[in-house]
């Protein structure tokens, strides 16, 4: 990508009605660090994330806990923008579906595809699933539950009003085998083909009747119908291009940010917008370009299970951060699993990688190298005097693993893991710089070689901070001061023998990752309570002649409820 060229990065807009989890969290860093590392590179960086705020389970849990649908988005909104605060996401905007102008966005296109004749109305008979607001047909369900979430679904009969989605099978298969980036991972797109190319596409139900759900954006030409939530949520990447951008006014005057770059998501919600958002966009009039690639990441499991709240393994971001810092977590995320594939959490995973990476890699090789520097040079970093061909080897190293780090095409497919990988080439390779040359021997004799050497560790010091911003930006910045340079942002020069005008007087500082030793939990003493209930009062087994006096009896189960 061109220096100064338009960036437009976005997340899917999280539902209000429970607190944010380590997948909103990784979907969020994953585009913070394109942002950042956008920004980077001198691009225009427009990096949006928000709240969907309509729909039946917010109005359900608005309900429980006594409040308005409104109300109850406003105080679940400060637990994402909180979060985001926490985790250093960087967005640009954050947009609400309850959005003044969004609800305008969505009305006004709403309105143009029924002018066009793209949505009818119809009487439907269907299987309904409450808690992923959404409609099934007989053949979809598993055993008779919803085939995403496992629920159990509910028959419904009524009139609604249907998007003619089943019209842009053909021309979106065809879409999606010229543009082979335009689904990432692979294993994705092929997914959504292999969808496509074996089933027959049904019209998508765009409407909720008010007597049902009044908690909805109402329909321009029906007010007797609220918009289905995934046709309003699905529409906030553009409607933010035309009040949320920077220079928002220029959107009267037709200067939008769009086609977006990137839509990050979650895999769950794939067939929503490769199906359901690519084909509303190409019915548009006149059609909208289709974003430049829809990213669909893996889940986060705990020991192989999906995270739930009834199995009580549900990882939550804030008390990571707590535990073990920002920098560190987002760090894990992108180092452990490659992005695009699950990946099972463990906090013995993260300290590991805390432990052998940032400590034992990073940490020390900064350490050594200050600790050198003020020993040797009183903190200063000298220009060398001379260099030889041997010394030259290193700077070539490390400057085609930084090569790496940029290369277009790793960040194009979001390949975190390999730019990750070629960062720590870096590393290691000035540790063997360090090993191989021995400073200390050099220092009793040969003054210039080992300000050459000083003067190598030190740019691959700064190539790695630079390098690792996007990922682990507080990190950087501490390296940065403590390499002696001012200002990271404005000195982002990625050249080997680049030098300030100023002079450079290192300072060594705390470390940036000490190691962490785990200690055995020690059993909470409630546990050790329920455990001595548990076991309190129990006896041996009886005798066959006392159970023989015991009298059973025979019960009917009325109801029952799955948990």
């Amino acid at each position: 990508m061109n220096s100064g060229e338009r960036f437009y990065v976005t997340t899917p807009i999280y539902y209000v009605n429970d607190i944010p989890h380590i997948g909103h969290a990784y979907t969020t860093i994953a585009a913070d660090i394109l942002a950042r590392h956008n920004r980077f590179m001198g691009n225009e960086v427009f990096f949006l994330t928000g709240t969907d705020e309509h729909g039946q389970k917010v109005d359900k849990a608005a309900k429980e806990k006594g409040k308005t649908p409104k109300e109850h988005a406003d105080s679940m909104v400060e637990n994402f923008k909180g979060l985001w605060k926490k985790l250093n996401v960087s967005n640009d905007a954050f947009i609400r579906t309850t959005d003044t102008e969004h609800i305008k966005t969505v009305q006004g296109l709403m309105q143009m595809l029924f002018n066009k004749g793209e949505i009818e109305k119809r009487s439907y008979a269907g299987w309904y699933c409450v808690p992923d607001e959404r409609f099934w047909t007989e053949k979809d369900l598993i055993e008779g539950n919803c085939p995403d979430c496992g629920r159990p679904v509910e028959q419904i009969q009524e009139e609604n009003y249907f998007f003619l989605m089943s019209k842009y099978q053909e021309r979106l298969i065809e879409y999606i085998e010229k543009n082979s980036g335009y689904i990432l991972p692979e294993t994705r797109k092929n997914e959504v083909l292999g969808f496509l190319k074996n089933n027959t596409l049904g019209d998508l139900c765009i409407s909720r009747p008010k007597q049902r759900l009044a908690w909805g954006i109402p329909l321009p030409f029906d007010d007797n119908f609220v918009t289905y939530v995934w046709f309003d949520a699905l529409v906030n990447y553009f409607s933010a291009t035309r009040y949320l951008i920077p220079h928002a006014e220029n959107a009267k005057l037709g200067d939008f940010w769009w086609p977006a770059n990137h839509h990050i998501i979650g895999k769950d919600i794939l067939t929503t917008h490769a199906v359901y958002w690519s084909t509303m966009l190409m019915a548009f009039d006149p059609p909208i370009p289709l974003p430049k690639n829809i990213f669909a990441h893996g889940w986060w499991t705990v020991d192989g299970k999906k995270m739930s709240k009834s199995f009580g393994n549900v990882v939550d971001p804030n008390e990571m951060v707590d535990k073990y810092g920002v920098d560190a977590f987002r760090f894990f995320l992108f180092r452990e699993v490659p992005f695009g594939l699950d990946g099972d959490f463990s906090e013995d995973a993260l300290i590991r990688r805390i432990n052998t990476d940032l400590a034992n890699d990073l940490g020390n090789l900064l350490s050594r190298f200050l600790t050198m520097a003020e020993k040797y040079f009183e903190g200063r970093v000298e220009i060398p005097v001379g260099d030889t061909t041997e010394l030259n080897e290193f700077a070539q190293l490390c400057l085609k693993a930084n090569m790496d780090v940029h290369r277009q095409e790793y960040w194009a497919r979001l390949q975190f893991n390999f730019i990750l990988e070629n960062i720590w080439a870096i590393i290691g390779e000035a540790n063997n710089h360090i090993a191989q040359k021995e400073p200390w021997k050099l220092a009793k004799d040969k003054p210039d070689e080992l300000k050459t050497v000083m003067f190598n560790l030190w740019n691959a010091l700064r190539l790695t901070a630079l390098s690792i911003y996007p990922f682990m930006p507080e990190t950087a910045e501490k390296m940065w001061k403590q390499l002696g340079l001012k200002s990271l942002k404005e000195e982002a020069i990625f050249q080997w023998d680049w030098k300030p005008s100023y002079e450079i007087k290192v300072s060594k500082g705390e470390q940036l990752f000490p190691r962490i030793e785990k200690k055995e939990e020690k059993q909470k003493p409630e546990q050790k309570k329920e455990k001595a209930k548990m076991t309190e009062g129990v006896k041996e087994l009886i005798a066959i002649d006392d159970f023989a006096k015991v009298e059973l009896r025979v019960g009917k189960v009325v109801a029952a409820e799955k948990v």
